[in-house]
């Protein structure tokens, strides 16, 4: 089923318009830590540390900020225990759980073009 945006009687949205589906949705992932912690939750709940512990070159506060904004969108949920000491645990939401399906499927065409992908990341790095 077609957005309503891209009905029979609408006039198609071009990609170079901001309401573009797809570009509605780069704009949510397009970040250096969004997909790699939705792909990281994807795996069931986690607490701050084993997050922090997987992703050793995230700050602190990027990954607060991270987190906190993926809970705004409401593709993760925060879960506090009451206990001493505090424990947290984030996970996907049923939202964040689809919107983890276009990052497993960039992840495994990566995986399958890993000498493209390093070949660009060369690139990048020698202009730098």
């Amino acid at each position: 089923m077609l957005p309503r945006s891209m009905a029979r009687n609408a006039k198609p949205l071009e990609p170079f318009d901001a309401r573009y589906p797809a570009r509605r949705l780069l704009d949510i992932l397009g970040d250096k830590w969004t997909p790699i912690l939705l792909y990281c939750l994807h795996g069931g709940a986690r607490r701050f540390g084993e997050l922090q512990r997987q992703l050793p070159d995230i700050s602190k506060k990027m990954l607060i900020q991270v987190l906190r904004r993926l809970e705004s969108d409401g593709l993760v949920s925060r879960r506090v225990f009451n206990q001493v000491p505090p424990k947290t645990e984030y996970s996907l939401t049923e939202e964040g759980r689809r919107f983890h399906e276009p990052i497993a499927a960039m992840c495994r065409w990566a995986i399958k073009n890993d000498e493209l992908v390093a070949a660009v990341v060369r690139r990048r790095e020698t202009k730098q």
